[in-house]
């Protein structure tokens, strides 16, 4: 850094200390006057910023009470203006000398930029058409002790947003909208499946054993039990014991924990749906996939089709079927119908540089191909059906092909927003697959299932053919929102402290 660069950074420094001690200032003389603003408990307010401007003909010369974030102030003598920012936007406040006192008046020049006050007053228009309100009344409501960032887009720091949400919220009003639709998208969800007779239920965050995904967990130990406990990587297995008992149709909406890598696809805790319904298979799961996300996005959008970075993507249209074999063969120009033994399948793989590890069978070099070769062009949903049953340990065979599994993927913008099967129900083959699995772990596999004894003993009091489903909803927030990293989706995402970012 120059010289100059280095004594302009501490120019400002210097500058924003000064304004700082003066905020600080301010509260102190408030506080001597006996005007503390902390020790106020309430403000009652009438009506909100977007509500006056969309009824104003209605509320024209009506006594309405305001309270919110003071964004600017313009002092011009006896009369002023200032803008507060509610939740639902912003209003502007006329504030004369003759309408609210000369101490008062005095007081509210001294007012800065990010406190919070509430205001009383009558509604009108501005000679330059602008809807305000003219105040009677205007109250320090908190003392804002910090500087709000003037030009926020202009921070290079980008992960800032993410570390103090709360000043990425109050500057830029579409990320708040971002997380409006977020919770609109979640009840239209819950909707949607309850009006389908779904019963949303809750099971247990802290697990003896992880399963129902392939993920390494976090660890954590319960000290009066002297034991070692999972934060769940799905909710999978709670869910089929009350498929078990009898309930037939269950969802949760719950968050989930993956001590894996941080990307823009990825977060350590996310929200995953996941449902189950009884005498169904994974075809009802697809048909409840496609019309689940086709309702939830014209009743919150508007419309199905929506706009994701340089894509329209249709979600109007029906969505397109491929068994995994057939993608790969249109993708990579490979038929593994032709590929028979797991030497062939490794000769191949050779020859199109796809690496394997040695405990890879047949299976997963297909899904080592899909990966290569296929989901970057999933742009438009499709779903990916049948995948080979070494990847999929809770799903039932396909009974004209065992060596695959009735199961589906669904992919829009090459990503992956849900996961289904038809449950697998049998106990002994069940058995199996875990076992299997422990193989997997034994040789290094930290993401292989472990074996859950009380799982299978379920299983073997008779679970009735199932349809299970699990979709990521941050991902079909991102979707819905056009939003391109997870964090965007995410209030407080996690974060690297501080301290330790180097």
């Amino acid at each position: 850094m120059s010289e100059e660069n280095q004594l302009h950074l501490e120019t400002e420094e210097q500058d924003l200390n000064e304004l700082l001690r003066i905020r600080r200032e301010k509260l102190s003389e408030l506080q001597e006057k006996g005007k503390d603003p902390f020790k106020l408990v309430k403000y009652d307010v009438t009506h909100h910023s977007e509500d006056i401007h969309k009824n104003f003909e209605a509320m024209e010369g009506q006594i309405v009470c305001v309270a919110g974030r003071m964004m600017s102030k313009r002092i011009m003598g006896k009369a002023s203006f200032c803008d507060v920012q509610d939740r639902q936007g912003r209003i502007q406040i006329y504030v004369r000398k003759d309408g609210i006192g000369e101490e008062a008046y005095e007081e509210f020049k001294r007012f800065d930029i990010g406190d919070i006050i509430g205001a009383k007053g009558e509604v009108f228009k501005t000679k330059k058409g602008e809807i305000s309100i003219k105040a009677e009344e205007v109250v320090l409501l908190s003392k804002s002790l910090q500087i709000l960032p003037e030009k926020w887009h202009g921070l290079k720091d980008t992960d800032l947003r993410y570390r103090q949400r709360y000043l990425d919220l109050i500057v830029n009003p579409e990320v708040k909208d971002t997380f409006i639709k977020r919770t609109a998208i979640i009840k239209e969800i819950r909707r949607f499946l309850d009006d389908k007779d779904f019963l949303e239920v809750e099971t247990p965050v802290l697990h003896t054993i992880p399963g129902g995904a392939a993920a390494r967990p976090f660890i954590t130990h319960h000290n009066t039990l002297d034991i070692d406990m999972y934060m769940r990587i799905a909710l999978e297995l709670h869910l089929k014991r009350l498929i078990v008992g009898g309930m037939e149709r269950v969802y949760e909406i719950g968050r989930v924990f993956r001590n894996e890598g941080m990307s823009v696809r990825h977060n350590p805790e996310f929200t995953l749906l996941e449902l189950y319904q009884a005498y169904t298979d994974y075809y009802g799961m697809m048909d409840l996939t496609e019309n689940l996300i086709r309702t939830v996005a014209k009743n919150v959008l508007g419309t199905a089709k929506v706009t994701y970075g340089q894509d329209e993507i249709d979600l109007e249209k029906p969505f397109a079927r491929l068994t995994m074999v057939e993608a790969v063969k249109q993708y990579a120009n490979v038929d593994f119908n032709e590929i028979h033994t797991l030497e062939e399948a490794r000769e191949l793989a050779k020859k199109h540089h796809i690496e394997y590890e040695e405990r890879h069978k047949k299976g997963d070099i297909l899904n080592l191909f899909f990966e290569e070769y296929v989901e970057k062009n999933l742009i438009q949903p499709t779903f990916i059906m049948d995948h080979p049953v070494e990847i999929s340990p809770l799903a039932k065979r396909k009974p004209d092909n065992p060596d695959y599994t009735e199961r589906f993927e669904l992919f829009i913008t090459a990503r992956e927003f849900a996961n289904a099967f038809s449950e697998l129900n049998d106990p002994i083959d069940q058995r199996k697959r875990f076992e299997y699995q422990e193989e997997l772990r034994a040789a290094g596999d930290e993401e292989a299932n472990m074996i859950d004894e009380d799982f299978l003993t379920a299983l073997e009091y008779g679970m009735p053919p199932t349809g299970g489903l699990g979709i990521g909803i941050d991902r079909l927030v991102m979707l819905l929102t056009n939003s391109y990293s997870i964090r965007d989706v995410l209030l407080f995402p996690t974060m690297k402290p501080i301290e330790n970012k180097k």
